[in-house]
């Protein structure tokens, strides 16, 4: 017997939910006689996720419409469900998906989509902003708005950072870890679709607020500088601008020096022209201020004689402060210290640090939305604007470039603009059983950080005082302005047909689809030197009165431009792709769906380092990677019994390199504190995919899930970490293979309470238990006879000196635990949730000059997450109470030999705590 479920758009791909509180009511045992029961709006007090029907029992309410927009889905697709009884609708995909509703969401009390998605079976959230899926690295994610691309504003990344989307500006997020075709062929671990809001059930307006703090940051000593007035908006009123003397320089073509081209006095008067103590002084704060939030949302649907017209809008507005106070070690190498004894690491560079970062993120959506027949359309425009401003000092010493007896204090200033705009046009139509979806966008990301200040000043015991004096070992100061500018233009369609007067159903699916990303990024670097020498008083003076105008033209200080001794100033790229699939999906006897399909792309890539002073004796080395692929991929789902089912699929992927990682430009990473290049010789990663799943549901949104995964990678890209005169640098190298395999389980039960009493506070409610555990282990192999290319020479190595044989990938961990108890009332919004988190070890470097791999710990973490609705002189009330790291748990990363500990970078996170309220009218 076949039962065919109506749901809402796309979703053929869309609600195998893993690892989060179920959002799907269970399937119907007949076909659906009222429509189905809406997902939450966003904006409106959203229903418990799983709150029955008022008419329908347990195991037969109407299925919830969580609104997904991928490729191929086709509007209100028919989703053929096999079995006599399906208690979840949740087993009709044809992959293994998961699926956050907005109430989902909504649950964890996150307030992007990055921590959300960290609750979802295999996932892990690197840096509260990167996804890992099943330990595989952020590169090997792709990320997807309504089933189009969308570009990375942080120059470090090519997959765009999950922070920067507010949960309140989507309608769900999808995570797809089996291949299907209908997807771009760049798919290592997983794709993750964020579906932005479109038509609103009914009218709706929410304004909502958050304050909140943390044990190590708010109301605790922290550094500030004064930057602009309008800093607190995340926007710099121009106090950054870049001067136009030194505007004009830039543009000359001509590398800043005393020469030909510069006279001292041309120089002096650039030098002067920067904006001086307002970037430039560090300054205590005693009581960092609380983190605070708002946000507005709004929406209305009418009618336009047989159209439904949606109107969706948010805004918002975060401002939030973090203050880390670690340790910062990197060593030499291994060394025996005494004669016969294993040997250890010691550090040759061993800083105290302390830093605070104010970040701000502003946001706003606008949708505009059409519903008419079985066709659907959505105008989509998105805009995020995220800034970290960043003040750091440390302290210690420097044994290779300075000496083990001086100690020195460095301090930084530094100012990050990202920036995306987004707008898409989506059209998805249904005439019978045709579908037809059209897709197109333009999206620009950039990122902006003028005044990237360091000034790095020695001990002196003739003085008893620090000193820098701009030339001697350990005493300098350095600015940078970067910049980077992206375009992404990009469109497809897809036609499906499904054939049903045959001896079994058959559906047949094909698409195109393009891809165009180009790049430039800028980067100058410039060094304060002076013509003669300081005297020493000049050089006890703090940095803004050391740079001084009256400096600058008394003792000939001047800039002098670093960009041509580090890499290339200037990197033009693009990545255009064409792509063409074709699927088909069979059910050949009752209980078999079989879908198998191929993709064919062609990806041109090129990443063009520009001299731009023509010096002649720099060797700048294009990259230039053409290559097309054929990407097979298939599913079998075999429903063997009427509540259980088993899954199989295998399928071939790739994954190119990272602009990033294939530009030599040096960008400085705040998180790590250290320099990130590119390896221009990198080449195309080529993966082969296969997965079992065995599936039991016993019961409305109650399961217990099992499986299995391989895949085999050809040719991964790894971080290598190496020095260069004491300086700690990362750059990329591809390995000769690896493989990759693993397990994953999940269940989810609920536990009404209305036995132990049927009124009263307990009578609507019940417990919510879910737990997933996802093990992975993965190995690189290095035989006799492998080779990689290294950076900068492009020489051709032993890929032995680079990697070892039996090392597991970067990024990988073996272990991921997520567990979610927790109490919901049926009948209204009243949730209290504990979410427990863990992630083993894992790598993050591969360690410099036959070091050990630089290795870093999650550890456990424990966040309550309490959501109320409360009615209050006739307005609806939602409050929210988080807490977050009750487990205290500190950020480690560090290297170990023989008992020995180099702590790479270890603080701490501190608990934090916030109160929000929303009032929806």
């Amino acid at each position: 017997m076949k039962l065919k479920t109506r749901l809402g758009s796309a979703l053929l791909v869309s609600t195998m939910l893993s690892g989060s509180a179920a959002f799907a009511q269970s399937a119907p045992t007949s076909a659906p006689t009222s429509a189905p029961t809406p997902a939450p709006t966003s904006g409106s007090t959203p229903a418990p996720a799983n709150t029955p029907a008022p008419a329908t029992t347990q195991d037969d309410a109407p299925d919830a419409d969580v609104d997904v927009s991928v490729p191929g889905g086709g509007s209100n697709s028919e989703i053929v469900v096999i079995g006599r009884r399906i208690p979840n609708v949740i087993r009709s995909t044809r992959e293994v998906v998961s699926v956050l509703s907005q109430a989902d969401i909504a649950r964890t009390g996150e307030g992007d989509i990055a921590g959300a998605l960290q609750r979802v079976t295999g996932l892990s959230v690197v840096g509260g902003r990167f996804v890992y899926v099943r330990g595989l690295g952020e590169r090997y994610s792709l990320a997807l708005l309504n089933g189009l691309p969308i570009p990375s504003p942080d120059p470090l990344r090519r997959v765009v950072p999950l922070d920067l989307f507010p949960t309140s500006v989507l309608a769900s997020s999808l995570v797809q870890k089996s291949y299907s075709v209908n997807f771009p062929g760049e798919f290592g671990g997983g794709v993750i679709n964020l579906t932005t809001s479109a038509v609103p059930e009914k009218p709706f307006l929410s304004i909502g607020g958050s304050i909140g703090g943390n044990t190590v940051t708010t109301g605790e000593l922290g550094l500030v500088y004064q930057g602009s007035n309008t800093d607190w908006l995340g926007f710099d009123n121009g106090t950054r601008a870049t001067p136009r003397l030194l505007k004009n320089a830039q543009q000359s073509g001509n590398l800043l020096f005393a020469g030909p081209n510069f006279s001292v006095r041309d120089l002096q008067d650039i030098t002067a022209s920067l904006t001086n103590s307002p970037t430039n002084v560090i300054q205590r704060n005693y009581s960092i201020p609380v983190n605070l939030a708002g946000n507005i949302e709004a929406g209305t649907s009418f009618d336009m004689g047989d159209v439904r017209v949606g109107l969706v809008g948010s805004a918002g507005l975060k401002n939030e402060w973090r203050t880390k106070s670690g340790l910062q070690q990197l060593s030499g190498g291994a060394r025996v210290l005494t004669p016969g004894s294993d040997p250890v690491l010691v550090a040759d560079q061993n800083y105290r640090f302390f830093s605070t970062e104010n970040h701000i993120v502003v946001n706003g959506l606008l949708g505009i939305g059409a519903e008419f027949a079985d066709h659907k359309v959505r105008f989509t425009n998105l805009f995020i604007h995220d800034t970290i401003k960043e003040a750091r000092i440390q302290s210690g010493f420097d044994a290779v470039n300075v000496g083990e007896d001086v100690l020195l204090n460095r301090n930084a200033t530094a100012w990050f603009e990202r920036q995306l705009f987004d707008t898409q046009l989506v059209g998805e139509f249904r005439f019978g059983q045709l579908s037809v979806d059209v897709r197109g966008t333009y999206a620009n990301s950039k990122r902006f950080s003028p005044y990237e200040r360091n000034n790095n000043y020695a001990f002196s015991a003739e003085v008893d005082d620090y000193v820098n004096d701009l030339r001697s070992p350990g005493q300098r100061s350095d600015i940078a302005f970067s910049r980077l500018n992206e375009n992404v233009w990009a469109g497809g369609f897809d036609l499906g047909y499904k054939f049903e007067n045959g001896p079994f159903p058959i559906k047949v699916t094909a698409g195109y689809a393009y891809s165009d990303n180009k790049r430039t990024s800028t980067r100058r670097d410039y060094r304060f030197q002076s013509v003669d020498a300081l005297p020493l008083g000049v050089t006890q003076q703090r940095p803004d009165f050391l740079l001084s105008d009256y400096n600058v033209y008394t003792y000939g200080i001047i800039l002098n431009e670093t960009s041509a001794t580090s890499g290339a100033a200037r990197y033009d790229a693009g990545l255009t792709v064409h792509g063409g699939y074709g699927q088909v999906e069979i059910e050949p006897v009752d209980g078999v769906q079989f879908v198998a399909g191929v993709r064919y792309e062609d990806g041109k890539q090129f990443v063009a380092p520009i001299d731009l002073f023509n010096l002649g004796d720099v060797v700048l080395t294009p990259t230039r990677i053409n290559n097309t692929y054929w990407l097979p991929a298939g599913t079998l789902t075999w429903n063997f019994a009427e509540d259980m089912q088993l899954r199989f699929s295998a399928s071939k992927t790739v994954a190119r390199p990272q602009f990033r990682e294939l530009a030599p430009q040096p960008f400085f990473d705040t998180d790590s504190d250290r320099n990130s290049f590119g390896n221009q010789f990198l080449i195309d990663s080529t993966l082969f995919n296969a997965e079992g799943r065995y599936e039991y549901y016993f019961g409305r949104d109650q399961r217990l899930t099992l499986g299995g995964f391989y895949k085999q990678i050809t040719n991964p890209i790894e971080t290598i970490a190496f020095q260069v005169g004491g300086s700690f640098n990362t750059t990329f190298a591809n390995a000769p293979k690896a493989t990759l395999y693993g397990a994953e389980a999940e269940i989810q039960k609920y536990f009404p309470l209305d036995a132990l009493s049927d009124s009263g506070f307990l009578a609507s409610r019940r417990i919510l238990a879910s737990a997933n555990y996802t093990y992975t282990k993965s190995r690189i192999k290095v035989t006799d006879g492998d080779t990689t290319i290294v950076p900068f020479t492009g020489q051709v190595v032993a890929a032995s000196e680079l990697f070892r044989d039996g090392q597991r990938l970067t990024g990988q961990s073996d272990h991921i635990v997520n567990l979610q108890l927790g109490i919901q009332d049926q009948d209204s919004l009243s949730e209290q949730t504990l979410l427990l988190t863990y992630a083993s070890q894992r790598a993050t470097n591969r360690g410099p000059s036959g070091q050990p791999d630089l290795t870093e710990r999650p550890g456990l973490r424990l966040d309550f997450v309490m959501r109320q609705a409360i009615e209050l002189g006739g307005f609806n009330l939602e409050l929210k109470f988080e807490a977050r790291n009750l487990t205290n748990t500190r950020y480690q990363e560090f290297q170990l030999l023989n008992g020995s500990r180099i702590d790479n970078n270890t603080y701490d996170l501190g608990r934090s705590f916030s109160f929000g309220a929303s009032v929806n009218f």
